[in-house]
């Protein structure tokens, strides 16, 4: 009887040992970046639907942890390092709809009494109720049984909806078993959903433990291992979060005046509403309204013309709207020449407006002769391209 009790005393003085308890307020503030703007966008397409948080409380993350990025009043435990890049993460998520979980491993009074411990199931994810599961991880004892984490969390993700990552904080220091076959077991019940990312959180003595957590995520061939380092600052979290909750996405450009065209490829910005335009956004008749060395608008085309009729209604359903009517040629004759042309075929142009009801105090026109290509002259079809008129609105 008396062996069994100093047996028992004596195992729970192990795993006391190096059990340390620390607040993470003794951090410096930090000040999260904003991914919300990005995932609204479209530039951040959610991929991960739920993350579950694999922790090391035990016994040798207790150790003053010597790296970077956590200044404060104290000196951090590499435990007080993993809550708080935790802490930081959670800050970073953007609102997107997620499930998440958190279990430990160690052993001792941290893991009660257990060699892996379910901190919170897998439930959907607030950023209060996470943060509630962070504050659980009160401290770090015990040996290293990493591997049983991983066994229990196959069970643990069974409701888990849609796309996983399981992030794992650790040093990668004194693991009892290695861990490999059990992520690999993992990996293979969950398939291509499930994606392991490390955090190393060591010093220089075991930087073995960083090659160790990057075999890990080898293993599930789609996450990432990082070190804590390299995620403290606030640029440094912003892209850990993007890149294992998100992945890039295709940002609709932005098409100011509605017209079609997006504004990088707009020539004619401010194109009123209904106006149908060309490739490059412009209001515009094209060659099919001049023949070369032409100004006359033939009744047909002017009339039957979808452009021509479409410019009226314009203006018919805009009465504020006031026009510049922009006459320009292609490249053949001399340039005096074209400038004359151009300003016949403006007029032209106007002459057909004014005879359909529109107020030719509404209208003026301007020629720019061949200097203002909208495409090469090289060819017939790039010159009867360049044969029109224009529209460049003057109300605005």
């Amino acid at each position: 009887m008396k062996k069994t009790i100093l047996t028992v005393t004596a195992i729970a003085s192990i795993a006391l040992s190096g059990c340390v308890t620390q607040s993470i307020n003794t951090m410096q503030p930090f000040q999260e970046k904003d991914l919300s703007s990005s995932v609204k966008s479209g530039a951040l397409v959610q991929k991960t639907n739920t993350f579950f948080v694999i922790d090391d409380s035990s016994s040798s993350m207790s150790e003053v942890y010597e790296g970077t990025g956590f200044s404060g009043q104290t000196e951090p435990t590499k435990h007080v390092v993993g809550k708080e890049l935790m802490t930081r993460m959670n800050k970073t998520i953007p609102d997107v709809t997620l499930s998440s979980g958190l279990r430990t491993f160690g052993f001792g009074p941290c893991t009660s009494w257990s060699f892996t411990k379910l901190n919170q199931p897998v439930q959907s994810y607030s950023s209060a109720s996470f943060d509630s599961a962070i504050n659980t991880l009160e401290c770090s004892s015990g040996g290293t049984p990493i591997a049983t984490a991983f066994d229990a969390a196959k069970t643990d993700l069974a409701s888990a909806p849609g796309n996983i990552a399981v992030i794992l904080f650790s040093d990668g220091h004194n693991y009892d078993i290695s861990p490999a076959s059990n992520v690999k077991a993992l990996k293979e019940q969950y398939g291509d959903k499930l994606c392991v990312y490390t955090v190393w959180i060591g010093n220089e003595k075991e930087k073995g433990g960083r090659a160790v957590l990057q075999r890990l995520s080898d293993i599930s061939g789609c996450g990432f291992s990082t070190t804590a380092s390299a995620i403290a600052s606030s640029d440094g979290m912003a892209d850990f979060v993007s890149k294992a909750f998100f992945k890039p996405g295709v940002i609709a450009e932005k098409d100011s005046d509605g017209d079609g065209v997006v504004d990088s490829k707009d020539k004619c910005p401010n194109t009123p509403k209904g106006a149908i335009v060309d490739k490059v956004g412009c209001w515009a008749f094209h060659g099919v309204m001049f023949a070369h060395d032409s100004f006359k608008i033939s009744k047909a085309k002017s009339d039957n013309s979808a452009l021509f009729v479409n410019a009226v209604k314009v203006l018919k359903l805009n009465p504020s709207l006031t026009v510049e009517i922009q006459g320009h040629t292609d490249s053949q004759g001399t340039e005096e020449y074209n400038q004359g042309l151009s300003e016949r075929r403006a007029n032209a142009v106007k002459e057909k407006l004014v005879e359909k009801g529109i107020n030719p105090a509404r209208l003026t026109t301007k020629g720019f002769g061949e200097l203002n290509p909208a495409t090469s002259n090289a060819t017939a079809a790039g010159r009867a391209h360049n044969r029109r008129v224009q529209y460049k609105r003057t109300d605005m």
